[in-house]
């Protein structure tokens, strides 16, 4: 008799831990629209891989890669997606700010420079004597002072003009602007959906042109990571498999991105995902150290470019801005 007690009261707990998980609620603030490099955190949703790990996760759009930085660290959000450097830069103008990058994402950083060869941009140095749209709370503009340094631009040349998101790659179209910065998979496809030729366009890749920073990562609340480290770890797992889904099916993935914004074009938005993919995700580095984590020589060279252009007020901590203790070991497998 005492053992059926036994029995019953360890199903009853086995449910009601059962119940628990699945209460965990997860708001994911994303750097950006609904667009194709979104599509994994949508496949780990629709293919049930947060449901798996006890996660209800909701994602919320954002209007640029700085922004999920404070709905983070202020908890209104317990994780999001943002530029790792300008998170670097908020820890240390924020010391003690809890938030932190917990998973790699773009290993290969996506920002660049999209100018017009027929207004003369083709290379970094074209850029003198011309004029620059730049959205202020772009993550690619963010990064340009490193990279302009390590190209040898004289920024006293370049034209600089403040630009809002929605009138960026308009004002390249209508020659307005002879470049704009931005992500690649993002400024060089709506410049081409609004009529610039693919041959006028040239794509100069910060990560190409001497820049060493890391990218877009998974970063999270540290007082949530620390009360809820197995929903954290969940959270990852279920991320690195929607990648892994729509990495072998870039289409279904731009079709779960289209259900949320049906103004979208699926062959739009998987040929946007798919630059994503190649470019920025799928690299030397992941394919032969797993996906999610970092190099710590690489990061301690970003480290250093960063310095180079910002001048930090606290020295340098690499563990404040980056921890692994939420991946596997490894790291996570790619198709």
């Amino acid at each position: 008799m005492m053992t059926r007690i036994f029995a019953v009261a360890g199903l009853a707990a086995s449910l009601m831990t059962g119940a628990a998980q699945a209460e965990t609620r997860m708001d994911f603030a994303l750097d950006w629209k609904f667009e194709g490099p979104a599509a994994a955190y949508f496949a780990a949703i629709d293919n049930g891989h947060f449901a798996d790990a006890g996660l209800e996760v909701t994602v919320t759009a954002g209007q640029g890669s700085l922004e999920a930085i404070p709905k983070v660290a202020t908890g209104a959000f317990p994780v999001g997606f943002a530029d790792i450097n300008s998170l670097i830069k908020f820890l240390d103008q924020n010391p003690g700010a809890p938030v932190t990058a917990v998973m790699m994402i773009y290993d290969k950083p996506p920002f660049a420079v999209i100018g017009r060869k027929s207004l003369g941009v083709a290379v970094p140095k074209d850029l003198e004597g011309k004029i620059l749209g730049a959205p202020p709370p772009d993550g690619a503009w963010a990064q340009f002072p490193p990279f302009a340094k390590a190209n040898d631009l004289d920024m006293s040349k370049i034209t600089v003009e403040p630009v809002g998101f929605p009138t960026r790659e308009p004002m390249l179209a209508e020659g307005k602007v002879a470049a704009v910065t931005g992500f690649i998979f993002s400024s060089y496809l709506n410049a081409v959906r609004l009529g610039v030729p693919e041959d006028d366009i040239s794509s100069i890749l910060m990560a190409d042109h001497g820049l060493e920073l890391y990218g877009n990562a998974i970063i999270v609340n540290t007082d949530f990571a620390t009360e809820h480290p197995d929903a954290v770890k969940g959270f990852l797992a279920a991320v690195a498999k929607g990648w892994n889904d729509v990495i072998a099916d870039p289409v279904a993935g731009a079709e779960m991105v289209i259900k949320r914004n049906p103004a979208g074009d699926v062959a739009l938005e998987a040929r946007r995902l798919e630059l994503a993919i190649n470019a920025n995700v799928v690299t030397d580095y992941t394919r032969a150290h797993g996906f999610g984590g970092i190099d710590q020589a690489r990061f301690a060279r970003a480290l250093e470019q960063l310095a180079q252009t910002y001048t930090f007020i606290h020295s340098p901590e690499p563990a404040l801005y980056f921890s692994p203790a939420y991946l596997p070991e490894g790291g996570f497998p790619l198709p």
